[in-house]
């Protein structure tokens, strides 16, 4: 069943598609050389129509290990291949950068280095339950602990999350360096502010 949906992150490259209850879950579709690459999907009313309008499929991105969503069921409908948590996209202009990698978390991001395009499924977040105080973009609590390496010192300009809206402009590769290098410190405050934004979203 589709789910209403906000179209947000208009960007050159593609949009992304948010819903609004509090987990604000998103997903994204880019493209480039005319196909169209759809990341952690769920269907949502409009976005095929759109997604279909960017260029031709070419394939679906799964990039943690639980969200799952409607993934394979938009790689049946486009008739493309679904990549789960994959170490390398064939095809695609993006790297593929390792976040977790154990029997309980498995997860990767995407780097689009052409366009500075950073895409995450739930390293980063913009809403409450990922941010300590007044961050624009926070890790995920439990990740916080050993933050990955992998997004060190990419130069974002492009942020896309999993959960929220993308951060996008000059100030982007700043806010990321500064969620990364206070991830540890800023743990406890978080937590102490976690009941509060898992009520309020």
């Amino acid at each position: 069943m589709s789910t209403n949906v906000r179209f947000v992150d208009e960007i050159d490259e593609g949009f992304s598609w948010i819903e609004e209850p509090r987990l604000r879950r998103t997903s994204h579709a880019l493209v480039a050389d005319g196909r169209v690459w759809v990341i952690d999907p769920f269907d949502g009313e409009g976005v095929e129509e759109r997604v279909r309008a960017l260029g031709e499929p070419a394939g679906v991105i799964q990039l943690l290990n639980r969200h799952g969503r409607d993934s394979a069921v938009w790689s049946e409908r486009l008739g493309v291949p679904l990549h789960l948590m994959p170490s390398a996209v064939a095809g695609s202009p993006f790297r593929v950068l390792p976040i977790a990698d154990n029997r309980l978390w498995t997860e990767v991001a995407l780097w689009w280095p052409e366009r500075r395009t950073l895409v995450c499924g739930d390293v980063l977040g913009t809403i409450p339950f990922f941010r300590s105080g007044d961050e624009p973009v926070g890790m995920h609590p439990i990740l916080r602990l050993r933050p990955p390496r992998s997004l060190r010192d990419l130069g974002v300009e492009h942020l896309l999350v999993g959960h929220g809206e993308g951060i996008h402009g000059p100030d982007t590769a700043a806010a990321v360096e500064t969620a990364l290098r206070t991830a540890r410190r800023r743990l406890p405050r978080l937590v102490a502010g976690l009941p509060g934004a898992l009520r309020h979203g």
